[in-house]
């Protein structure tokens, strides 16, 4: 407790890094809010099936509890963690503002309908964030791989990415033997949530005020 109270208090120390966190969790706020409405926008659109000749060999396994055991698991870890050191936690969340504007971005352009013969996520974040209403067709691409993703990629103990990586194998796996997510959504989860980290590092490495305490 005390590294984590030393850690926030000297990053409070100075005004830019102050207006960096207000500015990064009032981001995140409004990203998320913009999200939830375009959920629901996006439930309204008719949209396209992928010939996925992946799904079409097999018939659907519920593995709900796997993969959200796997998911949720991953970002209450990740918060613990992050949160002993404050420019891996602004870097995660910055990362992953930008990759739900890049899902928003590519599921407005690519509107797709479920698989056939698939079995519906049970997310209860989603759920609520859709404010009650069974949310089917944020499919391209897979918010939850890329989450995952986006955690191995922010951490820097070894043992973090090896639970974030097994995390991100899990729930991409699940989504397909689910038939939630076509193939190519899992992997242009993957690419996108590989953008985003690879942009916001580079932009802080550049102008983070963090930088200006090192």
């Amino acid at each position: 407790m005390a590294k984590f109270i030393s850690a926030w208090k000297q990053y409070f120390l100075y005004r830019y890094t102050k207006a960096e966190f207000i500015i990064t969790v009032v981001c995140l706020i409004l990203t998320l809010s913009a999200f939830s409405r375009f959920l629901l926008f996006n439930e309204s659109r008719q949209g396209a099936e992928i010939n996925d000749p992946v799904l079409k060999s097999f018939q659907a396994i519920d593995l709900n509890v796997l993969l959200f055991f796997a998911i949720y698991s991953s970002l209450l870890i990740a918060l613990i963690f992050f949160s002993f050191d404050p420019d891996t936690l602004l870097t995660g969340i910055q990362a992953y503002i930008l990759l739900v504007l890049f899902r928003m971005s590519a599921m407005y352009l690519i509107p797709l309908e479920p698989p056939v013969g698939c079995i519906d996520l049970q997310d209860p974040v989603v759920f609520v964030m859709g404010t009650g209403k069974k949310i089917v067709k944020d499919l391209f691409f897979s918010g939850h791989t890329s989450t995952a993703f986006l955690l191995f990629q922010t951490a820097k103990n070894k043992y973090l990415k090896i639970y974030f990586l097994l995390a991100t194998v899990t729930v991409g796996t699940s989504v397909i033997l689910q038939k939630a997510h076509y193939t190519i959504d899992v992997y242009a989860g993957l690419i996108f949530s590989f953008a985003s980290y690879q942009i916001v590092k580079k932009l802080r490495t550049k102008y983070a005020p963090s930088n200006k305490l090192k």
